[in-house]
């Protein structure tokens, strides 16, 4: 079984064709700084929050205000747009749903992302790259891409009939409602533990290789179907801000090919702080 999508290119690849024209790279980490102590030549940096969300109200900006953002970036219309970043590409997925879901073509992630670059003592730079800004055609978005609170509430009666399926990516911890956060990380303002009702635990990280590749075709299709996630359903994949199941996201419909995924955004810092959200907690205090 091969992956359904040209979507993956190696770090030998992009230490190849990184000169290339029409292949820009965009890198997107967690840790907005990490770019300016070395970033793979011809690289430009996306910041996830800064650049994406809107400034006052919790909404993505606008499909006309990321037009113009990645015109800023001197991206053209039909470039092939390598997305790579820190956390196992966490952040890189989360900026590839992103797109994807504003309809940007011609997006691919470095498999590995940064950590798997620097393992491999590839050259890093700190010179920051020539960008001439140029207009970037408009952009329309694919709702099908994207859940919201009501739509995921009224997606619990499909998981039940067995017509659809919902994907928690935290930590097993997060999932039982031990705690609201990501391991070795601090509390962050969820006021109730748990997990959405039916929603199946498969941790992110269960996808990926210790050097943050991806694992096969076939051991991703085994991971996912012997939890009843399968092509059939409609699914949809959360966790507490929409990162870590981008990247769950990324592997169920551009690797598997799964017609119909969607990523919740709003994730656990929504639902956990919602009134009138229904939580299953598994965990027991003892």
């Amino acid at each position: 079984m091969e992956y359904v999508k040209d979507v993956l290119v190696s770090t030998d690849w992009v230490a190849e064709h990184h000169k290339d024209a029409g292949v820009r790279l965009i890198e997107v980490n967690e840790d907005i700084l990490l770019f300016e102590t070395g970033h793979i030549e011809g690289a430009v940096k996306v910041d996830w929050q800064g650049d994406f969300w809107e400034p006052v109200m919790r909404e993505f900006i606008s499909a006309e205000q990321l037009s113009a953002l990645l015109g800023r970036l001197g991206l053209k219309d039909g470039d092939t747009l390598i997305l790579y970043g820190d956390k196992s590409n966490w952040w890189a997925s989360y900026a590839y749903w992103f797109l994807s879901y504003n309809g940007v073509k011609n997006l691919k992630l470095m498999n590995g992302g940064r950590q798997k670059w620097v393992a491999e003592n590839r050259e890093l730079v700190t010179t920051p790259t020539e960008v001439v800004p140029s207009p970037y055609p408009a952009l329309k978005r694919d709702e099908s891409l994207r859940a919201y609170r009501e739509e995921v509430r009224a997606h619990i009666e499909k998981v039940q009939a067995g017509q659809g399926a919902l994907v928690d990516v935290r930590s097993p911890d997060e999932f039982s409602g031990k705690v609201t956060h990501m391991p070795a990380y601090p509390q962050e303002g969820v006021l109730r533990g748990g997990h959405i009702p039916g929603a199946r635990s498969i941790p992110w990280a269960k996808a990926t290789n210790e050097d943050g590749t991806f694992k096969s075709a076939d051991e991703l299709s085994a991971l996912y179907g012997g939890e009843g996630v399968t092509p059939d359903k409609d699914v949809i994949a959360y966790c507490r801000i929409a990162e870590r199941s981008s990247h769950s996201w990324f592997v169920l419909r551009e690797l598997l090919g799964y017609p119909k995924v969607r990523n919740y955004d709003g994730s656990w810092t929504e639902w956990g702080n919602a009134v009138g959200m229904p939580i299953e907690k598994t965990y027991q205090d003892v």
